[in-house]
């Protein structure tokens, strides 16, 4: 109904088509305006004016009330004013910053201190691209025989720069804002010079506990403000010492690229230290931790969970809010309580973190988290960031398609599937807690492109180690996912390997299960006689996805990377990470493949010569297998085929153990 019993519009649909037939359905009960029905008349006209005029107001009234709420806003302003409300300071871009020593020499014996002033400067390259890198603070050094050194200086990306201003109390609109929203606030120094004629300055800190403040107080407060810049501003007199009139504010902060320069290593001074020229400088962890500022969407997520932290970190929440203003190179992160870890340690929270760039954290930036928590954990937990495990997935995609709907080659729907399935792993995968749902992929493979018809994918699960080379050495290698294993005995290989040399032989070995739990090691004689070398080299546990390679003293392996490829199929094709798990397909190993649907082509007449595609992992081909007792016919699925290098060396050898 457009109108209610009192003759009243309803406005409860507020687009403009709606509006419109509501108006006519109104005009329709009354007899003065005939005409408005009459799509030339001038009544049409002012009623499309009049219905504009109401979708228009409807849709900024709509915006206007999402503004209103966090979890609604869209617009950076909004969204960080609701987030100030909640004590919550959007984190800025983070500057590159990497960890030196530096030495300088030359330096009369009778000189025992040595300050580096900040803002020294260093020079780096990263890809051909020139990078600045400065200090933000003053160093001293002692010698006794001219030669004084900088142990761990922490140098920035970017140029440190100092800003003034004076402050005026009959100013009211007077704001102590950073003019640039490049500044890592991280960098940021505040100090207070009493007037131009008196020098003396005084350093502000950052306030962290609201509750320990009083009209004394040397802190300072941080927000952000509009065009992503922030403001320095101070206490009440009451709440934080209060700035006089004609008290100088410097703000000294560094202005960043961001991420530009992460992975720059090696560094030059670009001007001499104390007056001396001779400087070496050696790079103790190379710099990373470059960001760009927080997003909305950011900002939306972390505020509640950081006015739920109240300032500590207890819940893994707490420290999911709390590790990103401390560090902000981070995709992905994920933290869990040592009673959930395997095995069980109490007293620890475990931390990990999938950086922006790169596969891990560096030291540094390790070290960098663990001591910015230190104000925050409770007295009887211990932090421990651990890397993350990649999980990788090793696809079969086939996709069928129906040639007479397009006039793409199977080349040309093979690559868009190839596309497709890159996309697929950005998107949905690669991240803690990312489920890799089968349906999902193969819905992704079908809206490739309008002439798919089908598609299928077999899913093997692989995990990379690094073995310990001529050493006997114990690998658990930890899939987190149950295995296929419908039966005993039954015939299709689950665990498989890409190719290894083990000490006293000289074949290129591989390893499978034999269906029961246990693993033997093999070899390929003239690529069709498979010969076991040890029936009894490890276990899998179907349940657990757990492969153990008991005393395995590997030489060599034929990946280019120095790693051991372990593959193990799947008892269910979605795969569930766990813990610091991070799964991603392996696009370099999976394979995609187009083929014409005979049957949509019509060649296939009644399904006759129809050929479908397995939906599981290949079985592989079958090798003749030969023991020193017995002869048999058995299947196979080695990952790799045979290699042409053999290694003879030799070490003594030692018993260790590793777990991945």
């Amino acid at each position: 109904m457009a109108t209610n019993q009192y003759g009243k519009l309803e406005v409860t649909d507020l687009d403009f088509d709606t509006v419109k037939d509501n108006f006519k359905v109104f005009l329709k009960q009354q007899s003065v305006f005939t005409d408005y029905d009459f799509e030339g008349s001038g009544m049409s006209v002012l009623m499309d004016l009049l219905a504009y005029n109401t979708h228009y107001l409807a849709f900024h009234s709509n915006m206007l009330a999402n503004e209103m709420f966090l979890d609604t806003s869209l617009n950076r302003a909004s969204a960080v004013s609701h987030a100030k409300a909640i004590g919550y300071t959007p984190v800025s871009m983070k500057a590159s910053n990497a960890s030196v020593t530096i030495t300088v020499s030359n330096v009369p014996t009778t000189q025992t201190t040595l300050t580096m002033p900040a803002g020294t400067i260093f020079n780096s390259t990263v890809d051909g691209v020139n990078y600045q890198f400065v200090t933000i603070a003053d160093t001293t050094a002692n010698s006794t025989s001219g030669i004084f050194t900088f142990p761990n200086v922490r140098i920035y990306e970017g140029t440190r720069i100092t800003f003034r201003y004076v402050v005026d109390s009959n100013n009211l609109e007077q704001r102590f804002i950073i003019p640039s929203n490049k500044v890592d606030t991280s960098t940021l120094t505040v100090r207070i010079q009493n007037s131009s004629s008196d020098t003396t300055t005084t350093s502000y800190s950052l306030n962290t506990d609201y509750t320990t403040l009083n009209s004394t107080s040397t802190v300072y407060f941080l927000q952000e403000v509009e065009d992503g810049k922030f403001q320095v501003y101070f206490g009440d007199g009451v709440i934080g010492k209060k700035p006089t009139d004609n008290n100088i504010i410097l703000l000294s902060y560094v202005v960043t690229n961001g991420t530009g320069a992460d992975g720059a290593n090696a560094f030059t001074a670009a001007s001499s230290i104390g007056g001396y020229s001779s400087i070496t400088t050696l790079t103790v962890t190379s710099a990373s931790g470059g960001g760009d500022p927080e997003t909305v969407d950011s900002i939306k997520f972390n505020a509640p969970l950081k006015y739920a932290s109240q300032g500590r970190a207890v819940t893994p929440d707490d420290y999911k809010s709390i590790i990103p203003s401390l560090y902000s190179n981070i995709r992905s992160i994920q933290v869990w309580g040592g009673e959930d870890n395997d095995p069980a340690i109490y007293g620890r929270v475990y931390i990990s973190i999938k950086p922006t760039t790169g596969d891990s954290l560096t030291d540094s930036s390790k070290a960098i988290i663990t001591d910015g928590l230190k104000q925050y954990n409770v007295a009887s937990v211990t932090p421990v960031i651990v890397d993350p495990e990649t999980l990788s997935l090793v696809l079969g995609v086939t996709v069928k398609y129906n040639s007479s709907e397009t006039e793409k080659t199977s080349s040309d729907i093979q690559t868009l599937a190839e596309t497709t399935l890159s996309t697929f792993n950005t998107n949905n995968l690669q991240k803690f807690d990312s489920v890799f749902r089968h349906s999902n992929l193969l819905k992704a493979l079908d809206d490739t492109d309008p002439s798919i018809l089908s598609s299928t994918a077999t899913v093997k699960m692989k995990r990379s180690i690094t073995p310990t080379l001529n050493a006997d050495t114990k690998y658990t290698i930890k899939f987190n996912n149950p295995a296929f294993h419908p039966t005993a005995n039954h015939s299709q290989t689950v665990v498989e390997s890409s190719g290894f040399y083990l000490m006293g032989n000289t074949n290129l070995q591989y390893i499978e299960d034999d269906g029961n739990g246990v693993i033997r090691t093999f070899y390929l004689l003239g690529g069709t006689t498979k010969t076991i070398t040890n029936a009894s080299a490890g276990t899998v546990n179907y349940v657990t996805g757990e492969v153990v390679l008991t005393a395995f003293n590997i030489t060599s392996v034929t990946n280019t990377d120095g790693t051991l490829s372990v593959t193990l199929k799947p008892d269910s094709n979605d795969i569930i990470p766990v813990r610091n798990q991070v799964i991603e397909i392996d696009t370099a190993n999976s394979t995609t493949a187009a083929v014409v649907d005979s049957y949509a082509e019509g060649t296939a007449t009644a399904g006759v010569g129809y050929t479908t595609s397995s939906s599981s992992a290949s079985v592989g081909s079958v090798y003749t297998t030969s023991t020193s007792t017995s002869t048999s016919t058995s299947t196979s699925s080695s990952s790799s085929s045979s290699s042409s290098s053999s290694s003879s060396s030799s070490s003594s050898s030692s018993s260790s153990s590793s777990s991945y």
